[in-house]
């Protein structure tokens, strides 16, 4: 087995097991969801980083777009950039639904 094929087979254990469940536009996935909002500070200077992310295989990623919808954890958002980090990884950068 080389590489790819292994770290292939972790991704596939890790996303099995500590993936938060979403859908994107109505589709089933698993992905690691981010709310960095949640606690984006340093002492008691703010970061200014406020866009939540949805972490994906790049297999489950590869119908996503800008303007796509995504539901995580009871909250709807849209899809506002899309980042591939070259590991097999998509980050959907997404910014809260207005409706």
């Amino acid at each position: 087995m080389n590489f790819a094929e292994l770290m292939d087979e972790a991704d596939s254990a890790i996303f099995t097991e500590l993936a938060d469940d979403a859908t994107l536009d109505g589709q089933p996935v698993r992905g690691m969801f981010a709310a960095p909002w949640l606690a984006p500070q340093i002492g008691r200077l703010n970061t200014g980083i406020v866009e939540p992310r949805l972490s994906l295989r790049d297999a489950d990623a590869c119908n996503a777009e800008r303007g796509s919808a995504v539901k995580v954890g009871g909250s709807t958002y849209v899809v506002v950039a899309i980042e591939p980090d070259g590991t097999g990884i998509t980050n959907l950068v997404l910014r809260p639904s207005d409706g």
